[in-house]
């Protein structure tokens, strides 16, 4: 059996040589009249493939070229194709052989990289143009000068990655290849971290299949959300199902393929996901001629029978059919310009090159042609593409939208985008968001209501209303749940977060609608809108039990050094006028104006009499005593004028301290709570309130996080339940928002917020990093600012009933306790008047006895008198007389 399938073999090859012979002769003849240029195709075949998109494009360009006469206009364009087993170099060797020997102008393909260097070798020595379209990392000795490629240069697109990752600005990369030729494609940008401050990740994906799930699920795990795929567009397709599967589908990850053909695929299912997805297009469907042609193609494709990869593609030209599409063209722009040139059969056993190789080679190089894929220009060195365009794609809900062409010389050149709509609902209608929040008075709070509610029904507060109106603006729903571990979040010491904020992060939430402080170390790994609301740290403590006034309150409108300094005023003012009327003759008079002659003066300012003006004055209360000398008037006026001032300040003030209770607090400021350890006192556990003593450089605040992380079991609580009911039940000071106390307060009239404000800052709606939600977040939160909804919202949950005792306060009622002191003044005064009555009556008693003595002794000496001379009683009435007038001029005596 073996020796007749060798003879039969032989009888083929045989007759195959013949058929080649008799076609040659038979063109030859036709040359005569019609000039007939032949080129070959070699392409491979797989299993599930018989026909590659290669092969189709050849034959289409072939066809089109013989249809218009205008380019070609007396030469007719044929070809000869050849199918080789893929990775065969040794039969693609065979059938370049057989299409020299026919006598062609040019080579088209292999692409397997072994087999195109086999055909390489064979159209050097021949001088014979090889002509290639898809990507070879050509040698760094590469002297193949019959050696043609349209693929863009590999450097050239490993630039264009590397300018891309800089304008999207990416600070982590990770990087997906299928094999080692795309780590030559990414060498400009594994080579950037050692340039800029960038992370790159390198991972391949699975060869022995192509499900990549498991490596997507690292990935995921690993929250790489900025990701670039090197793959064909084949496996891109799959890679865009399995990410689909595994959730990845989302507006927080950033895909980029390297393939020029994605967007040749179905990506309707994509569009509403709001996954970042980018690529470059080299097809330039701009130009009404090449949507032409693309249109043309996709109605032959989707006549004839299905294939595989137009089945994939839907009748889409990719790249490399485009590519192959301008590379025939181009082989008929240089025919063209060729004149008096002949083809001739070429063996490979002779080594005989085609004669007008290097002058056909030179035309080629030289041509210029606007196809497919832009304008085509080759490099005379090394007949590479190096000036190129690329077009830069990104996937939106409309459909594909072009940010920006990449040109080979002039880099990134984006083009002027439309303003997005004003209504700023685009992207987010019809989009559920999933919403983390924790429970705080009035923010969050569980309904209450006698049926059993589920999903969004079972909350209330500020946060949910908030929520709702930034729904109604930008148009989309909300699934609200709770935060698993009940904290806000916070670092621990190894860098890992808990609370809302490690949800975001791992982005098992779209927004934190909650009472989230918008602090520097929050910023770093999370994003904040625009603050919906602004507060500062205060104290919650208990309020102070009112102290009564006492019985001796009337004292306290002024100070105890006022009242000395008003007694010693009054003494010193006594003084001064007792001196200025004893010094002054305008405040002497006489005591007898009847008798003008009168030596003897008087002065009412006695030293106890000026006391006297003085405290007249003093109490508002006339006196008898007036000054009659320029001086002392002026010092009684001067005098008068103070205690105006003094007793009208006095009677202004008096009424408060009579009636008002003073409330005595033992803390007014975080000064004090940091000077004493008594009161204990500290915040909520992994809060902001937390982060912002634990991270403060002011010496006050470092000594009160001092104490409250030496009694972190005590100090620190679990929420602001805990710390209201400490509060209440203990000596202990909370530190929290203003805006909780203010709450909390208003429902609980023992308790009161105590100094001013810390700190200010305010809170924010929490979204991932780079959440495209959160500059519209921010735009909403702004328009229900300046209508005022922010506010009505704020006095709808803040206000409470109030405390009646403060907001009903009337003037009390003044009783014993509050001047008590009065009557016991009153009764002091009246007990000394009493004893100084006395006084005065046993002084005045002692005083008239001396004086009857002192006349009993003159009345007895005069009896004696008159015994012994007995003349002197006829003038005895008139020594009476005498005798009383002594009597009463010692009386006047006495009384001065």
């Amino acid at each position: 059996m073996d020796k007749y399938a060798n003879s039969c073999h032989r009888t083929m090859e045989k007759r195959k040589n013949v058929v080649v012979w008799i076609f040659y002769f038979m063109s030859e003849f036709y040359l005569g009249s019609n000039q007939v240029l032949r080129i070959g195709g070699i392409f491979e075949t797989r299993e599930n493939e018989p026909v590659s998109v290669e092969e189709l494009a050849f034959k289409f360009a072939v066809t089109s070229i013989n249809r218009n006469r205008t380019l070609m206009p007396n030469t007719t364009l044929t070809y000869d194709i050849q199918r080789v087993n893929l990775f065969d170099s040794f039969e693609a060797s065979r059938r370049v052989c057989d299409q020299l020997a026919l006598g062609v102008v040019a080579v088209f393909g292999p692409s397997h990289t072994s087999s195109v260097s086999a055909v390489q070798s064979i159209c050097n020595a021949l001088e014979v143009p090889h002509i290639q379209t898809r990507w070879k990392h050509p040698s760094v000795d590469n002297k193949d000068t019959f050696y043609i490629n349209l693929y863009p240069e590999y450097t050239s697109i490993s630039r264009a990655i590397l300018d891309i990752v800089t304008f999207l600005k990416w600070k982590s990369v990770t990087i997906v290849y299928e094999d080692s030729t795309g780590l030559m494609r990414m060498q400009e940008l594994i080579k950037a971290p050692s340039k800029n401050n960038l992370k790159v990740r390198i991972r391949q994906l699975p060869t022995d299949s192509s499900d990549a799930r498991p490596l997507l699920k690292e990935m995921k795990k690993g929250k790489e959300f900025y990701v670039i795929f090197d793959c064909t567009y084949q496996m891109a397709a799959e890679l865009l199902k399995q990410l689909m599967s595994m959730g990845m589908m989302t507006e927080y990850y950033h895909f980029f393929f390297t393939t020029l053909d994605l967007f040749a695929l179905d990506l309707e299912p994509y569009r509403f996901t709001g996954v970042n997805m980018t690529a470059f297009r080299m097809l330039n469907l701009d130009n009404p001629a090449v949507a032409s042609v693309m249109e043309k193609w996709s109605m032959e494709r989707l006549q004839a029978p299905p294939k595989p990869d137009t089945t994939l593609l839907n009748g889409v030209m990719t790249t490399e059919a485009a590519l192959m599409y301008d590379a025939v063209f181009m082989v008929a722009v240089a025919s063209q310009r060729a004149t008096q040139m002949t083809v001739s059969s070429l063996q490979c056993h002779r080594h005989k090159p085609w004669r007008y190789g290097p002058r056909f080679m030179n035309l080629f190089r030289e041509a210029r042609w606007d196809g497919l894929t832009g304008r085509i220009v080759v490099n005379k060195t090394d007949g590479l593409r190096r000036d190129f365009d690329l077009d830069l794609i990104s996937l939106k809900e409309e459909g594909n939208a072009k940010l920006g062409v990449w040109n080979s010389f002039t880099g990134l050149n984006l083009t002027e985008r439309k303003k997005d709509d004003a209504n700023v609902t685009a992207s987010l209608a019809n989009r559920t968001l999933i919403v983390t929040t924790i429970l705080e008075n009035p923010y969050v709070m569980y309904k209450k209501s006698d049926k059993v509610l589920y999903g969004n029904d079972r909350f209330e507060g500020y946060c949910l209303d908030l929520l709702k109106e930034l729904s109604n603006i930008l148009g989309f729903s909300y699934e609200v749940k709770l935060v698993s571990d009940g904290k806000y979040g916070a670092q621990n010491d190894k860098g890992e977060w808990n609370g809302m904020v490690r949800e975001l992060i791992d982005h098992i939430a779209d927004l934190a609608v909650a009472p989230l402080t918008i602090t520097y170390v929050r910023e770093k790994v999370i994003d904040f809108s625009k603050p919906f609301m602004t507060l500062g740290i205060s104290i919650l403590y208990r309020k102070p039990n009112g102290t009564n006034p006492g019985v001796f309150s009337f004292l306290n409108p002024l100070t105890p050094d006022i009242w000395m300094y008003v007694l010693l005023a009054c003494i010193g003012v006594s003084c001064v006028l007792f001196a200025i009327a004893r010094f002054s003759p305008y405040e002497w008079y006489n005591p007898h104006p009847c008798n003008p002659a009168s030596d003897v003066v008087q002065n009412n300012f006695t030293l106890l009499n000026s006391f006297w003006f003085g405290v007249a004055a003093l109490m508002r209360q006339g006196s008898e005593l007036m000054p009659k000398a320029l001086s002392t008037r002026i010092a009684g006026g001067i005098w008068w004028f103070f205690t105006l001032i003094i007793i009208s300040s006095y009677t202004a003030n008096l009424a408060a301290f009579l009636t008002v209770e003073r409330m005595d607090s033992p803390i007014d400021s975080a000064d004090d709570l940091a000077k004493q350890t008594k009161i204990e006192y500290g915040s909520v556990r992994d809060g902001s309130t937390m982060t912002f003593f634990k991270k403060s450089k002011i010496s006050t605040y470092e000594k009160m996080w001092a104490f409250m992380s030496s009694r972190k079991n005590t100090a620190l609580l679990k929420n602001n339940r805990e710390g209201i009911t400490r509060v209440l039940t203990t000596d202990y000071a909370l530190l929290m928002e203003s805006t909780s106390i203010e709450y909390i307060s208003q429902r609980n009239c023992n308790l009161t917020q105590v100094g001013g404000l810390i700190d200010s800052k305010g809170y924010g709606v929490g979204t991932p990093i780079g959440s495209p939600y959160r500059d519209k977040v921010t735009i909403a939160i702004l328009q229900l600012q300046e209508e005022g909804k922010l506010h009505m919202m704020k006095e709808k949950w803040w206000r409470g009933n109030g405390c009646p005792e403060e907001d009903n306060k009337e003037a009390n009622a003044l009783g014993v306790e509050n001047i008590g002191g009065i009557f016991i003044v009153l009764a002091a005064g009246l007990v000394l008047s009493v004893f100084v009555a006395i006084g005065e009556f046993i002084y005045k008693a002692r005083k008239n006895s001396d004086i009857e003595e002192a006349f009993c002794f003159f009345y007895g000496v005069q009896s004696r008198q008159l015994q012994r001379h007995p003349s002197i009683s006829s003038t005895g009435t008139s020594l009476s007389t005498d005798l009383e007038s002594g009597r009463l001029l010692g009386d006047d005596l006495t009384s001065r």
